[in-house]
């Protein structure tokens, strides 16, 4: 087997990916590398997905985010708005500053309108480490590598 491969995180927005690409092209920089739509979708794989949505209940707007791909630093983040929605709170998105000045900044934009769960401070482990879960709901933490 290769060893030629990453595991990246895939968000579901329900409906706010858009806004969500937004909010993090401002707060993290983060370049979009693809987005495809659901009505960009080929008519056989739109049946399939008529067929998914009836089984979950849902419908989706074929203007709606099917698919995006961002670049935020050296990582890439995958997106959707999701035809069927469950609830996972079991991870976070680890965000590696190059100084405690750029952890506060990316520290207040992602927690404008979100909720700091562990306010930014100097740590055992880090000059500038801090949790919190932005406006989507996505927890991220912030975290300076190095001595204090």
């Amino acid at each position: 087997m290769t060893k030629n491969y990453e595991v990246s995180p895939y968000l579901f927005f329900t409906g706010r990916c858009e806004e969500a690409i937004e909010f993090y092209r401002k707060t993290v920089n983060a370049e979009a590398i693809m987005l495809m739509r659901y009505k960009d979708m080929p008519p056989e794989a739109k049946a399939q997905q008529k067929q998914q949505n009836e089984q979950c209940g849902t419908s989706i707007d074929e203007n709606r985010v099917m698919h995006a791909r961002l670049r935020i630093g050296g990582s890439t983040v995958l997106l959707s708005d999701g035809p069927c929605s469950g609830k996972y709170d079991g991870f976070a998105l680890s965000l590696t500053a190059p100084n405690a000045e750029d952890a506060q900044q990316f520290f207040a934009a992602l927690s404008a309108g979100g909720k700091v769960d562990m306010p930014l401070n100097k740590t055992f482990f880090s000059p500038a480490f801090g949790m919190l879960t932005d406006r989507f709901g996505v927890k991220w933490m912030v975290y300076v590598e190095g001595p204090r």
